[in-house]
């Protein structure tokens, strides 16, 4: 029988509590791939899954700050297919030994050597992994707020459509086994000293550890597999991220050499100066700014929101400083929960600068009324003054 793991929580893969250590992780991922590891398992697909769904969570929870974003937001709050921004993701199990070189040594798992009796690199007759790309996306808070599709222009290195990625006219017909390692990809240099015998393993120097050579280059990349162009991409920005987020997607960077896996496209996302609000977490915040008769009299105003314009009644003697707050009107909670943030509106009573001649008169003949006179200590109340008080309002 089949299990579907694929939304099981990183914590219980690994078997560890969400107060555990940096070492208790460590050591319990590489349990997990211990026994979970193809070569022990031959034909196991379950066991596969289960090493790749380890190593997943071993690559979100050992670093710092996806793991604080994981426990805040769970996979929404992480990168990639199906986990949000800056979320995990492999596409063949070499991906994961290359990924996590410090738990099993050596490049791209050269740990295992020990325990299999030969390392795992890329896959012999593929060529080189392509290289990950970065793009910064600006986003305005009304897209954040209701999530968007952009479409990006991306320059990078594609597959040759000539030679379909291969490098060599005639397809694979146009390679040959490289004479120097015999198709193994490896040099190995023994050499004795007195405390033994060692084995330095490196990539063969001729075929820099494809174990093949060409002979018959592609006449439009040569021999490369791949060729400079562009490339549009959809990106689908869920609501509620913000600056210093980012999306990984898997596939979407340089193709590789000869074959080589493609790289991943990294979209960090950028927030653009607003022309009335600015943000702080979930909340916006906007500055009104009222004539002296207005917050005197009471008023009626239009507000912009991130969904157009409201209504906003003005009570009459409100003071500078207020802060009204809209419900429900901020950015939404990021992964798809049902908080929301709220609008807050900063009231700001605007003070004449250039006053006529007449106006002048009108003041002076007020300037002494005792209705003008500031009674700040009438606006304290519990200890807390007014002036700092959030007033409920409804649009």
């Amino acid at each position: 029988m089949t299990t579907d793991t694929t939304m099981r929580d990183y914590y219980d893969v690994l078997g560890v509590a969400r107060t555990a250590t940096a070492d208790d992780i460590k050591k319990a991922y590489r349990k997990k791939a211990m026994e979970n590891h193809p070569d022990r398992n031959p034909g196991d697909a379950e066991a596969e899954a289960r090493f790749k769904e380890a190593a997943e969570a071993y690559e979100v929870l050992s670093n710092p700050d996806k793991r604080a974003r994981y426990d805040r937001f769970g996979r929404a709050g992480l990168g990639g297919p199906g986990a949000g921004p800056g979320g995990p993701g492999f596409t063949d199990i070499s991906d994961i030994f290359s990924a996590f070189s410090d738990i099993f040594g050596g490049n791209g798992g050269g740990g295992f050597e020990d325990v299999f009796g030969r390392t795992r690199g890329r896959r012999r007759g593929q060529g080189r992994p392509g290289s990950d790309l970065r793009v910064r996306l600006s986003l305005t808070l009304e897209e954040i707020a209701e999530g968007v599709e952009r479409q990006l222009k991306v320059r990078k290195f594609t597959t040759c459509d000539h030679c379909k990625g291969i490098g060599a006219e005639g397809g694979p017909e146009g390679y040959e086994t490289c004479s120097t390692c015999n198709g193994s990809g490896e040099f190995r240099q023994v050499s004795n000293s007195f405390f033994g015998q060692f084995v330095n393993v490196q990539p063969c120097p001729t075929c820099e550890g494809e174990g093949r050579v060409i002979t018959d280059k592609c006449s439009v990349c040569e021999g490369e597999g791949r060729i400079k162009g562009e490339e549009t991409i959809s990106v689908e920005i869920p609501a509620g991220v913000g600056q210093g987020h980012y999306l990984q997607i898997r596939g979407a960077g340089n193709a590789g050499q000869r074959g080589g896996p493609t790289g991943s496209l990294r979209v960090e996302i950028e927030e653009a100066p607003h022309e009335h609000f600015t943000r702080d977490g979930l909340d916006i915040f906007h500055d009104l700014y009222l004539s002296f008769p207005d917050a005197a009299l009471g008023t009626e105003v239009e507000v912009p929101t991130l969904k157009g314009r409201a209504k906003l009644q003005i009570d009459p003697g409100i003071q500078g400083g207020r802060v009204l707050r809209m419900r429900g009107r901020g950015v939404p909670e990021l992964g798809g929960g049902s908080r929301r943030g709220d609008q807050m509106v900063r009231v700001h009573v605007w003070t004449p600068t250039d006053l006529t001649a007449d106006q002048q008169v009108l003041l002076e003949q007020l300037r002494g009324d005792e209705a003008f006179r500031p009674r700040p200590e009438d606006q304290t109340r519990g200890g807390k003054s007014f002036f700092s008080r959030v007033k409920d309002v409804f649009s």
